[in-house]
């Protein structure tokens, strides 16, 4: 079910993060298709995945050092 989750968690992310930008983009005067959407999602769903598989070694990392 671990799986199930993080899969779940990562699209759900994803096609909020697109929808965000669809709106919140113009405000600010940034012109762009969808797939420029899609790809910027893409790359900041590739850096959410990096810092939380970082961030979860190092909290690991502190928990086994401490006996937890």
């Amino acid at each position: 079910m671990s799986l199930v989750e993080a899969a779940t968690n990562v699209a759900v992310g994803y096609f909020l993060a697109i929808l965000t930008q669809i709106v919140v983009f113009p405000w600010f005067g940034i012109d762009v298709g969808v797939s420029t959407h899609m790809t910027i999602g893409l790359v900041f769903l590739g850096v959410s995945l990096i810092r939380s598989y970082l961030l979860r070694r190092l909290f690991e990392g502190i928990a086994a050092r401490h006996g937890a």
